[in-house]
């Protein structure tokens, strides 16, 4: 056992520089995420499910939402699906070729297909798939989505 321990030492040592560059790389995020995760306590705030999302282009912030799937009741106001078509209506045009979308969970299926139809080229998300989900006792169950 105390052999595998000593084995496992080089590995680590040689992975600590890439933790470092991965951090620096997600660095300029951090300000969208935080804005993620502020829709996210509005939505709470609101009554609504915990999501929360940003459209960023450029490194500005085109649009944000929180969820709004209890408050407008409508199955469909996902934070990042609302963040989309906010997106789309302020810059005039279907295609968001470009956009990061930043999210303060994974998106679900529907969500992460809505992205790719808009164009969407890339999306960054905080936490795990356990955060957030149906209300226990709903009666609804969630669902691991894989990748389209």
């Amino acid at each position: 056992m105390r052999r595998r321990r000593w084995l496992l030492l080089p590995l680590l040592a040689a992975l600590a520089p890439l933790r470092a560059v991965l951090a620096q790389a997600l660095e300029p995020w951090r300000a969208f995420m935080a804005r993620a995760f502020e829709m996210r306590r509005q939505a709470e705030a609101a009554g609504d499910q915990p999501y929360g999302a940003v459209v960023v282009r450029d490194g500005v912030i085109v649009a944000e939402s929180p969820s709004r799937v209890v408050t407008a009741r409508n199955a469909d106001a996902h934070a990042e699906r609302e963040a989309i078509r906010l997106a789309q209506a302020r810059l005039g045009t279907r295609a968001l070729d470009g956009c990061v979308l930043v999210s303060s969970s994974r998106p679900c299926g529907l969500c992460e297909r809505a992205a790719h139809a808009a164009g969407i080229a890339r999306m960054i998300y905080g936490e795990s798939l356990t955060d957030g989900g149906p209300p226990r006792g709903s009666g609804a169950r969630a669902v691991r989505a894989g990748r389209p």
